[in-house]
Parts: structure tokens; sequence; C-alpha cells
């Protein structure tokens, strides 16, 4: 069973066929999928499908949106926490790319977010983007006493590789690996097997060869063969690593096979 990580499943490209996109995950041994928050109102809606389809959510307000983290949007994820569907805190992080908030917005959202995680002992995911330096710094000032940290659709430089292990983090690959250009096979050798997570960060980043489509869960699978390639080893034996690592990351819950099929969301 692959489970995928991070996948926008509350996102409108999904409106049309969610149903459909969870049975073709089932079909393509996908048994599990985390559905990734943005927002406070999107917090709420990945707790939604998460019950609908019997998968996890993520609680958190994305870097983009971070200068609207304020008490309120504070209290809704907080609340959302004490869901045992909830088992994560964010997407969060810097993305320094955009500047769609100003940077001392997503710091200030990224420290807090971190705080969340701590306080309610689940594992923060988090999003870099041309902010290497500032995020590596906050992954050190966290420590090793932090909350376990997720890297998503890892892509950075070595000083965020050189962060992360040193905090432990989980190292997740998306569909950036099977792309012509992508020149970072040294990081996918080196990530300890043990820290190895798998995502598609559906709708966005389809592997090759649905690059340009629309992305969905059920091609996580090309993810898991391009990274057990690029490690030589039995895709199988990846299969089992990664789903291991997600299940200490995230909790037994993402190891489970979804235990609703039929369900379609309001």
């Amino acid at each position: 069973m692959i489970v995928d990580t991070h996948c926008h499943l509350g996102d409108a490209a999904f409106d049309e066929d969610r149903p459909d996109v969870a049975a073709r995950a089932r079909a393509a041994d996908v048994g599990h999928v985390v559905i990734v928050a943005e927002s406070a109102v999107a917090t709420e809606r990945a707790r939604t499908l998460a019950q609908t389809f019997g998968w996890s959510a993520t609680a958190g307000v994305h870097p983009h949106e971070a200068r609207h983290w304020n008490p309120s949007a504070r209290e809704t994820v907080a609340t959302a926490l004490a869901d045992p569907a909830v088992v994560a805190v964010g997407e969060t992080g810097l993305d320094y790319h955009y500047d769609f908030s100003p940077r001392a917005d997503q710091r200030r959202a990224f420290a807090d977010h971190l705080a969340l995680g701590a306080e309610f002992g689940r594992p923060v995911v988090v999003h870099a983007r041309e902010a290497d330096d500032d995020l590596a710094a906050m992954l050190r000032d966290a420590g090793p006493d932090g909350p376990t940290v997720v890297l998503h659709s890892f892509s950075a430089g070595p000083a965020v590789f050189d962060a992360g292990l040193a905090v432990g983090a989980y190292f997740s690959f998306s569909g950036m690996i099977t792309f012509k250009n992508w020149r970072r096979e040294d990081l996918l050798a080196a990530c300890p097997a043990d820290r190895l997570l798998v995502e598609t960060d559906a709708p966005y980043l389809a592997p090759v060869p649905h690059r340009g489509r629309r992305n969905e869960p059920a091609f996580v699978r090309y993810v898991v063969e391009r990274l057990a390639t690029c490690r030589g080893m039995p895709a199988s034996d990846l299969i089992r690593v990664s789903t291991d690592n997600a299940a200490r990351c995230f909790g037994s819950r993402v190891a489970s096979p979804s235990r609703s099929h039929d369900q379609r969301p309001d």
C-alpha cells in the first residue's frame, strides 16, 4: 500500500470528480492520502474530505496566505488538531519566490505553526522555496526537541537538507524527481532510508508521463518508481519503506486502508 503524504484534494480542480479520483487511487494501490490544507477555510474542507474518504488531513495556513495568520486562524487550526483525523500541522513554511505575503508575516506564521506542532505533538509539513537560509535557521532554532518536520516536495539546497538532517526531518519527494531538468539525484541517494516519503502535491506537479495534466494521488506510483531507481532498490521495497515511514511520522492511521468508498462530499 502506497501513502500519498501530500495532496490538495480540496482544490477546485477536483470539484467535478473527487469520488472517481479516490477510486483511481485505490485501484493504483494508494491506500491512504494526507489531504493538505492551505488556509483556515481549507482546514475545515480538508477535515470534511478526510471523513468522507476515510483518509487524513492537515491543519494550517500556507506561506502564501501568511498575511491572514491571526488569532482566529490559529484557533481554527488548534481546534482542528484535536480531531484524530488531523495528523499534521501545515502546510506552512517560507516562499520568497512569489512573496504573496510579506516575509516577516511568513516567518511569524511559520514559527507559530512550529509551536503548534510541538504543543499538539503533530508533525509540521513545511514548504520551502528560495528561502533556504531563513528556513534552515528556523529549523535549527527549533532544534531536535522541536516538532517532527516534513520537508515536502523537497527540492531545496544543501543548507535546508543539512538542517533537515540535523533535526531528524522527513524528506518527501514529488513528481519533480521525474522531470528532465531534475538535477539532484545525489539528494535522492543521500536521504536516509528511514526518512523517505512520497507524495503527489496534486493537483500540481504531475509526474512524467502525465506532466502538464492535472495530478492526482494515483500518479504517486511514478514517484515511487523513479525514487526506487535512483536508490537502486526494488519499487516494492521503496513502497514498504515509505509506508512504514509515513506511519511513524503521521501515526498508524495512515497505514490503514481507507474506510469509506462511496460517500460524496457536500
